[in-house]
């Protein structure tokens, strides 16, 4: 690529959207300098041009297409005696009051069931409020519902990634001001395995200051913390995103699910009163 005002740009093995198999090599050049965004551009030429289809991983200033809506669910199951976080306790279900019990209580033909649960907070798919980390932070009662809800997802697509670390180069180019950022690392796919809290990705203290210096409404991942777990390490992660007041979501799953951008996450937890953490029903709305 040359420009008019003198230069040039090379480029090698990039990706690119395209509308479709069939598109001309003419429209890919048009695409590529309207994703950057380029002014000025005199010539561009384009060899090996190959059409592909793999997972959609997002385009800036690019017009989304719109369609039905679809709900998708984000969270894992509870279930009695799984194990969330290695170390922590599993939760315990049983019956508070049976059916059989109930009857002798109600009309004939007419019962119910009430039922007991004893878990910790960080158990299933659960979100941290500022309390978590700081003694004088906001707990789940005092957050925000637009905080939780109704949020324009950001997914940051790192599968396939040769680091731990989520660091700002991958997350640089994403919009995320107002956005909850959800990085797409895979690792959900280990859940309910030893493998699950072995060497996790995580995202460095470095981004997190960087989406909290841009704006992010929410931040969550779908791997067993948003910092290294290291044993008596630091959480630079946790304090700096909840100092900021943005809540953290943990243990996300079906990321793989959603678009890029287009789509909303509601991951609104009880209303509980000097408490940390709980499990959500998180899920996204997603307008295709």
């Amino acid at each position: 690529m040359t420009f008019l005002n003198g230069g040039g740009l090379t480029a090698s093995g990039f990706r690119l959207d395209v509308p479709g198999p069939d598109v001309a090599a003419s429209d890919v050049r048009a695409l590529f300098v309207q994703h950057l965004g380029l002014l000025m551009v005199d010539r561009t030429e384009i060899t090996n041009l190959q059409v592909f289809e793999e997972q959609h991983k997002g385009s800036r200033g690019l017009p989304l297409a719109t369609g039905p809506r679809r709900v998708v669910e984000l969270n894992h199951v509870i279930r009695a005696g799984m194990i969330t976080y290695p170390g922590l306790p599993v939760p315990e279900i049983r019956p508070h009051l049976t059916r059989e019990a109930s009857q002798a209580q109600y009309a004939p033909g007419t019962e119910f069931q009430i039922d007991y649960i004893s878990m910790v907070g960080n158990t299933g798919t659960y979100l941290d409020s500022p309390f978590h980390r700081y003694a004088s932070g906001v707990d789940l009662a005092g957050l925000p519902l637009t905080s939780l809800a109704d949020l324009p997802i950001v997914v940051a697509r790192l599968t396939g990634s040769s680091q731990r670390g989520i660091e700002i180069a991958a997350l640089a180019a994403l919009p995320v001001a107002g956005c909850a950022v959800l990085p797409h690392t895979g690792w959900d796919a280990h859940w309910g395995t030893p493998a699950y809290g072995e060497g996790a990705p995580f995202l460095t203290g470095a981004a997190a200051q960087w989406l909290v210096d841009t704006g992010a409404a929410l931040v969550g991942i779908d791997a067993v913390n948003i910092d290294d777990p290291v044993p008596g390490g630091e959480r630079p992660a946790h304090s700096t995103l909840l100092a900021a007041g943005v809540p953290v979501l943990e243990h996300l799953t079906g990321l793989d699910q959603l678009p890029a951008t287009g789509a909303h996450l509601h991951a609104a937890p009880p209303r509980i009163e000097a408490f940390s953490t709980f499990p959500v029903r998180a899920y996204a709305v997603v307008d295709d």
